[in-house]
């Protein structure tokens, strides 16, 4: 499956960006998604993790009630609502997404998605 990230730029604190991830190739339906960040001289980090069914959500404690992950199978597309964005949000965003043969299974750990995006910019100014 191929994805491919947009909707990233430079907002100012306090503001807001949706992200979004396009898979084509192979049936979206099967895969559960994720949203990972990486800042400059950082790891790459989970942010937000939705099933199959939509069932199952996770979210790093640092993004808890201001982002929002979802997903939309008719369109092959999933979506990171980003809310009270702050300095520390700034980071290449990355969708992942993970073969499962359960509806409404996720998994944080970035080992075990298997194929990535090339990643979005978000920048977010103080």
């Amino acid at each position: 499956v191929q994805l491919v990230e947009s909707g990233g730029g430079l907002v100012q604190a306090g503001g807001s960006l949706r992200l979004s991830c396009a898979a084509s190739g192979r049936t979206f339906a099967i895969y559960a998604m994720g949203w990972f960040r990486q800042a400059p001289g950082q790891e790459r980090e989970f942010v937000a993790a939705i099933s199959r069914s939509g069932g199952t959500i996770l979210y790093a404690d640092s993004v808890k009630g201001r982002f929002t992950i979802s997903r939309d199978n008719g369109k092959n597309t999933v979506y990171l609502q980003m809310n009270s964005l702050k300095p520390e949000d700034t980071a290449v965003y990355y969708c992942a997404a993970d073969f499962s043969y359960n509806l409404d299974f996720v998994v944080t750990t970035r080992r075990s998605y298997d194929y990535w995006g090339q990643g979005t910019q978000v920048t977010v100014s103080s």
